[in-house]
């Protein structure tokens, strides 16, 4: 029988695998891993979402997240517009942002979107659900930490 900590192991390795990939095909499509999470989750939202709300899905420093989000403004690729709360702008893609997402993370989503239809409905339930249980007690325990 496996330890846990064996299968931490594993589960570690699974996670810096995903990572890699990602941070790999970002790279070959010419992106920072920034930039690619910010068009990633615009192409989620459907081109338009607030400033904050990536921020809180793309799990990367504000800071970081807001130097990428002004280069891709300033190279005109997104618009930041204003909204009713000061502290947080409107992020939509310009014409030649959407180009830019076309030809990037639409063709990874794509991709993803292809793996997910090899597993049965039952196995991307499962595995959404242990997934989230074992993503949930971590945070539950790192509470804890001092």
């Amino acid at each position: 029988m496996k330890t846990n900590l064996e299968y931490l192991s594993k589960l570690n390795n699974l996670i810096k695998e995903n990572d890699d990939i990602y941070r790999n095909v970002a790279k070959r499509l010419g992106l920072p891993d920034c930039t690619f999470w910010i068009l990633y989750s615009l192409r989620e939202k459907e081109n338009s979402t607030t400033q904050s709300e990536i921020c809180s899905v793309i799990y990367l420093p504000k800071q970081t997240v807001n130097s990428a989000m002004k280069k891709l403004e300033n190279d005109g690729y997104i618009e930041l517009l204003s909204t009713n709360n000061r502290r947080s702008k409107q992020v939509t893609l310009t014409p030649k942002g959407l180009a830019l997402a076309e030809k990037t993370v639409d063709r990874i989503i794509a991709r993803e979107t292809d793996a997910l239809a090899s597993m049965t409905p039952d196995e991307k339930e499962t595995f959404l659900q242990l997934y989230r249980k074992y993503t949930d007690l971590l945070n539950e325990n790192m509470k804890t930490l001092a």
